[in-house]
């Protein structure tokens, strides 16, 4: 079975001609970005920001970040205690690294998503000039392929670009939904800890201060 499986692998290489290699290393390439993305995307728990911030600010809570969210959450913890000066700013820094964790491998997928086709296309022409070369001598099999041979390669890397990058345009998308979310939960981090670990508003201490005691 074994044996058969790379017998058509061999046989497809051949049909499909001088693309099909780059089209193969393509679609291995892409598929394992793509698996580490979908690694490096894992949330964590369920739980709402705000939950995660109180549960991991007690003791009894704690427990090892299962996620992206989690891991935040824990930084974020960490400089908020440290009380600095301009919290936002550090904030900012120090989950920063989550933030381009969202966007690992996105370039590389789109960029093999957008290049099957080309790829297939470029195997699509050379496949139709063996076509008409041979249709010029009236060669229906031949050496190089002829006819059959020509409309054969013409088809198959057609069929394999699309067939790298259709998928991979679906999968790409669902993760970057999940990115965008994730982002939007980083900077939903970063407000509540703020909120909850920054210095009062100048401004409103100053008023209070000029109000006095009530009457």
């Amino acid at each position: 079975m074994l044996e058969g499986f790379f017998q058509e692998l061999v046989s497809y290489f051949e049909v499909g001609g001088f693309v099909m290699p780059p089209l193969f290393i393509a679609t291995f390439v892409m598929w394992y970005a793509i698996g580490v993305r979908w690694a490096e995307l894992r949330r964590g728990s369920k739980h709402a920001v705000r939950e995660l911030i109180r549960r991991y600010e007690r003791p009894k809570g704690r427990h090892a970040p299962e996620g992206l969210i989690d891991a935040a959450v824990v930084k974020g913890l960490e400089v908020a205690h440290r009380q600095p000066p301009n919290l936002r700013l550090w904030l900012d820094d120090n989950l920063a690294v989550f933030e381009r964790q969202t966007k690992k491998h996105r370039a590389l997928i789109t960029s093999i998503v957008a290049t099957a086709p080309v790829l297939g296309l470029l195997g699509t022409v050379t496949g139709m000039i063996e076509t008409f070369d041979a249709l010029g001598d009236m060669t229906l099999f031949s050496q190089s392929g002829g006819i059959a041979g020509g409309i054969s390669q013409a088809l198959f890397t057609t069929q394999m670009g699309l067939g790298v990058a259709i998928p991979g345009l679906i999968v790409s998308r669902l993760l970057d939904r999940r990115a965008l979310r994730l982002r939007s939960e980083l900077a939903q981090i970063k407000d509540v800890l703020c909120t909850e670990f920054g210095p009062p508003n100048p401004g409103l201490v100053g008023e209070m201060a000029n109000e006095g005691p009530s009457q």
